[in-house]
């Protein structure tokens, strides 16, 4: 890639960030629960990851998925999560949280920024659901966020364009703006050349059959809207590449 620009792959099992390095991989983010957005990992995934990766790991801290208000108990689970993640080598954080008429929770996010000390923080997609972008970029920067996750508060990065854009404009530096939600092979240049950003986020995942000979298809472990049993998606290799690859060009 050329210099200054960062690929960022979520990821949420070891096969997974193996593949995300193996591809060009900048920077890994770690969690679980990719369906309800990401939540924080075990710490047991954090160090076999650490073992067996060198990019930096930067860890979700969400004690559960849905909104971005939390309870006392909840930001409890938070704080402990930092610690241990902290403990066991994680190279940066990500979390965000939010008062409930939609602005940047500034003092949880300063006691929990001071927790984090002296990790690098990203605020993640909390920032899709605040009420003014504009204030809430101009609120993280005061609290010293390294970078903001974002998909311009719509549904998807490449819908959420024009206030990407206007985002990094905003920032002018003071703050990295990331792309993320949706980024794929098929979008990625429209995105970078549109944002003028230097660091984009993506999962770049494949269905991956499962190993399992005997197969009982008439139970599920989930919800009504769980995943099949039979599959795992993992980070692709060859997706990570062919992004990188769009990047280079690119930029």
């Amino acid at each position: 890639m050329s210099d200054g620009l960062l690929m960022e792959v979520c990821v949420d099992s070891v096969e997974s960030a193996i593949n995300a390095e193996r591809g060009g991989a900048g920077r890994i983010e770690l969690c679980c629960n990719l369906l309800e957005g990401g939540t924080t990992p075990s710490t047991g995934l954090l160090q076999v990851v650490k073992e067996n990766v060198r990019i930096p790991v930067y860890v979700m801290i969400r004690p559960r998925g849905g909104d971005f208000l939390y309870s006392d108990w909840e930001v409890e689970v938070m704080k402990r999560d930092i610690e241990q993640m902290k403990s066991h080598r994680a190279d940066g954080l990500v979390f965000g949280a939010l008062t409930e008429d939609g602005r940047v929770d500034t003092e949880l996010c300063m006691e929990l920024l001071a927790a984090s000390r002296p990790l690098p923080v990203t605020f993640h997609r909390a920032f899709d659901m605040v009420h003014d972008p504009v204030v809430a970029l101009e609120a993280l920067v005061s609290l010293g966020f390294e970078r903001i996750l974002t998909s311009g508060c719509d549904s998807s990065a490449l819908e959420g364009l024009p206030v990407i854009k206007r985002l990094v404009e905003q920032a002018k530096g003071r703050i990295a703006i990331m792309p993320g939600g949706g980024i794929t092979e098929r979008n990625l240049q429209r995105i970078l050349e549109g944002s003028g950003s230097q660091e984009f986020h993506c999962s770049a995942r494949s269905s991956k059959d499962s190993s399992m000979k005997f197969r009982n298809c008439n139970v599920s472990m989930g919800g009504a809207l769980s995943v099949p049993e039979y599959a795992v998606k993992v980070a692709d290799v060859t997706k990570v590449r062919t992004l990188n690859a769009i990047a280079r060009n690119t930029l």
